[in-house]
């Protein structure tokens, strides 16, 4: 499932780029959603996102993962630095990640570099520090 996952991830990003032009970076799509910026493509791509795995998983017969054992505030804590870390690099993980990295920018490859040592950085920090 994993590689599927991501071969749908990698075709939809070259779809977005041969049909409109635009770089599939989900934090660029909501942005432009909060900004009231035309285009219900941008609505339709965030509804494919959130209806997605429900309907992959009624259609399948696959029982949804478990939810973790975060609490809400700490969510939104986490939500907020995603946030703020994505409008500070100019993209999030996938225009980034998955895009800028196709099209070999340098920039991209940094900010990929940045949010992977970030993620392992935190996680050892929560798993090894904190724990």
């Amino acid at each position: 499932m994993p590689l599927a996952g991501g071969v749908l991830i990698g075709c939809s990003a070259l779809a977005m780029l041969a049909l409109l032009g635009r770089i599939t970076g989900i934090s660029g799509i909501f942005a432009g959603v909060l900004a009231a910026e035309t285009g219900l493509w941008r609505w339709a791509f965030l509804a494919g996102l959130i209806l997605a795995p429900p309907l992959f998983h009624a259609a399948s017969g696959q029982a949804a993962p478990a939810p973790g054992s975060a609490s809400w505030p700490l969510i939104i804590v986490a939500g907020l630095l995603v946030g703020f870390g994505t409008r500070r690099a100019g993209g999030c993980t996938s225009g980034h990640g998955v895009c800028g990295i196709g099209r070999l920018s340098p920039r991209s490859m940094a900010a990929t570099a940045t949010f992977i040592a970030a993620g392992m950085a935190t996680v050892f920090v929560t798993r090894h520090l904190l724990a």
